[in-house]
């Protein structure tokens, strides 16, 4: 299973790069392995605050839907848009192009918080 060692990461299964005050989320290779084939990405909270743990979107696969929960406070600055045409970059690339949303950075403690690629790999079983 594919873990970088650059990221953060959730019990519930997202991903986050931090650059600078700025963080990338996603959904981690298990998540979307656990999901199968990403069909549709709705992410409805474009320039909206978000909580840490609260919902910022949804992911659609074949035969289920999930939210997406976000790893940290703050506010969605953008919106991948490649998922629009492509939902399917989640599948073949979850931490490169398959990004969801960046999100400025409003608490910056709370990265604390997060799991290690090794944590999340033990969690997973990996």
């Amino acid at each position: 299973m594919n873990l970088p060692a650059t990221l953060h990461y959730t019990k519930d299964h997202e991903w986050i790069r931090v650059e600078g005050d700025v963080a990338y989320v996603g959904i981690t290779d298990h998540a979307q392995k656990e999901l199968g084939d990403i069909v549709y990405v709705d992410i409805d909270t474009l320039d909206k605050e978000v909580a840490r743990h609260d919902v910022f979107g949804t992911v659609e696969a074949v035969k289920t839907v999930s939210d997406l929960f976000s790893p940290i406070t703050g506010t969605v600055l953008e919106v991948n848009q490649k998922l629009a045409d492509a939902p399917e970059t989640v599948n073949s690339d979850p931490y490169g192009d398959g990004w969801m949303v960046k999100i400025a950075i409003a608490n910056p403690e709370e990265l604390a918080d997060l799991l290690t690629a090794e944590t999340y790999g033990e969690l997973v079983g990996a």
